[in-house]
């Protein structure tokens, strides 16, 4: 199994993650574990080992499912999710969680990671970055790039109705959205 390393800005630390090729990309989760549920299986089937949560977990139970499925989470979190401490220890069992903007690389790919899409269209025209993440909006949005620009829209699906999520080949730099098969009624 392929090794791959992130380099986060915090300290120089590094991280190895197994198999991280392909990623799964969650965002608006808002407790919702059952669709939860369903994206990480989605993920782990799919041979991905690392999932990018674009924020507003909420509760602390939502790490639950990622260990329950064995995939390891970069997050940052979103306006939504308010008890940040008790969030940042129970993710710590199953990876990080940052402030965003939060900047790493990941098998070779600048990556950027936010909930809110601030500064959007300026990350984008830097060429810094190979992939962009983003959530808030609860609406999937996809752009080729170069750099890729995912917003998995809402994991929860409360509310638009659609619950969704996304994988990517950080090798290719090719996402797919996916739409899970128990949205959620509104």
């Amino acid at each position: 199994m392929e090794v791959c390393q992130a380099i986060l800005p915090c300290g120089g630390t590094q991280i190895r993650y197994p198999g991280a090729m392909f990623i799964g990309i969650v965002g608006d989760t808002h407790d919702n574990l059952p669709r939860l549920r369903e994206a990480a299986a989605i993920f782990r089937d799919r041979g991905a080992r690392i999932v990018l949560h674009a924020g507003d977990f909420v509760s602390p139970f939502t790490a639950t499912p990622f260990e329950e499925a064995g995939l390891r989470v970069v997050g940052v979190f979103g306006n939504n999710d308010g008890d940040k401490l008790f969030l940042t220890e129970r993710f710590s069992k199953v990876g990080e969680l940052y402030h965003g903007p939060h900047v790493f690389s990941l098998h070779g790919r600048s990556i950027v990671l936010m909930h809110e899409p601030y500064a959007l269209d300026a990350l984008i025209d830097s060429a810094h970055f190979d992939l962009v993440v983003f959530g808030h909006l609860h609406t999937c949005q996809l752009r080729q790039g170069p750099p890729l620009v995912v917003n998995p829209g809402e994991c929860s699906g409360w509310l638009s109705g659609s619950a969704t999520c996304a994988i990517v080949d950080l090798d290719s730099l090719s996402a797919e959205l996916i739409k899970l098969h128990g949205s959620s009624p509104r």
